[in-house]
């Protein structure tokens, strides 16, 4: 065998050993990550399906953006795409950027030190900037948005402003109903540090942003963290940017102590993206009554999720049963959804599905006005609100709630 055909056959074996790991890694681990049960739907009644095609329904957080998937195609793995969406009445999805995840990931404890994330981001040949740069990730899922919102034909759009919220709204009174998406941050980890970044990120679109993630990071405590602190001076600088420029806190993830921070320095509504409370869940993540009532102060709501971690089952009728304990502790304005889908979750019915999430607050007892201001409305008066840039929003009055 000549010298060439002993250095070209290994080498050709070496590249399609790095073609199927690169094809097929990233769909495989998607598929492992984010999963249905398979467990038995609760039965739909003719009147929740009438009611729920009437909705305007809006999901404040999903990490659909992580994953290397076409989002305008019906996906055959995890939770979310842009027909799916279509298929569940969905007006505005809210597309979360990650941008690191610790190694041993878990509720209770975790170093900010490593970095699972940097493997499946060359895993799936993102640009060679987002290998080392947690800030360059999420400008890259910003830009990744942005190309699905070009290539949709108008079936995807971009929120960044409260025109182009009720711009999105009126157009879905037409029979092609376009999806709306707003983008934002799950752990501000990813300003690396420096405050002009922020900028960097609003200018992208972000348009809310929770200060931590799984690690506790420079601007504060987690609540899967090690030290598990308050605010730290960094932290309340930026937050007191964000409120100015229009960017919505987001308290999801973060420690006791920084939520109990954020909700006492708040000049604006805060949300809890995503999550579960602890009256129904005692889950170290979830809102305990407290919080929950300082959010409420605020004029924020609470989306609640459909996973075992926020409401210790799987099922919509334990969702459903978190929203009422907001409802029956705070009222029914501060109640909202928030799957996180595509998250690393596992949970028993997709997007497509959101009806189940209907029927079970139906059987629980909710009016169809609440039942309208849960699946939508209350965190379309949060996000109006919030997405306006502060001087703007202390001249116009504020939405009733």
């Amino acid at each position: 065998m000549s010298m060439r055909k002993r250095i070209w056959i290994p080498l050709v074996t070496l590249a399609v050993a790095a073609g199927g790991f690169f094809g097929l890694a990233p769909r495989w681990l998607e598929s492992s990550m984010n999963k249905l049960d398979g467990k038995e739907l609760i039965p739909v009644s003719e009147a929740a399906q009438a009611l729920h095609r009437t909705l305007q329904i809006v999901d404040l957080h999903s990490d659909s953006l992580m994953w290397k998937r076409n989002i305008l195609e019906h996906g055959d793995r995890g939770h979310e795409d842009l027909p799916r969406l279509s298929e569940g009445n969905v007006a505005l999805q809210v597309f979360s950027s990650v941008s690191q995840t610790p190694k041993g990931l878990n509720y209770d404890r975790n170093s900010a030190d490593s970095d699972v994330l940097t493997a499946l981001v060359i895993a799936q040949l993102q640009p060679v900037r987002t290998w080392t740069s947690r800030l360059e990730r999420s400008l890259y899922h910003a830009a990744k948005l942005d190309r699905a919102v070009a290539g949709s034909g108008g079936g995807l759009t971009k929120v960044s402003d409260a025109g182009e919220l009720d711009r999105l709204l009126a157009a879905r009174t037409g029979k092609a109903a376009p999806v709306g998406a707003l983008l934002s941050i799950e752990g501000l980890h990813d300003l690396e540090g420096r405050f002009e970044n922020l900028d960097k990120v609003y200018g992208a679109g972000f348009r809310m942003a929770g200060l931590t993630h799984f690690f506790d990071n420079p601007l504060a405590g987690s609540m899967h963290g090690e030290k598990k602190g308050g605010l730290t001076p960094f932290g309340r600088k930026v937050m007191a940017a964000m409120e100015d420029k229009g960017m919505i806190v987001d308290v999801a993830h973060c420690s006791h102590s920084c939520v109990a921070d954020i909700l006492a320095a708040a000049r604006r509504p805060v949300v809890s993206s995503h999550g579960g409370v602890q009256a129904t869940c005692k889950v170290n993540r979830n809102l305990t009554d407290d919080e929950i009532k300082g959010v409420a102060r605020t004029g924020g709501v609470i989306g609640i999720g459909y996973w075992d971690g926020a409401v210790c089952d799987t099922s919509p009728r334990a969702a459903a049963k978190a929203m009422k304990h907001v409802r029956d502790l705070v009222g029914i304005q501060h109640v909202a959804l928030g799957s996180d889908y595509d998250g690393a979750t596992t949970v028993r019915f997709d997007t497509s599905q959101l009806v189940q999430v209907t029927q079970a607050l139906m059987d629980e007892g909710f009016t169809p006005d609440e039942i309208r201001a849960v699946m939508g409305g209350n965190a379309l008066r949060v996000i109006r609100a919030g997405i306006a840039p502060l001087a703007r929003a202390r001249a116009e009055p504020r939405p009733a709630p």
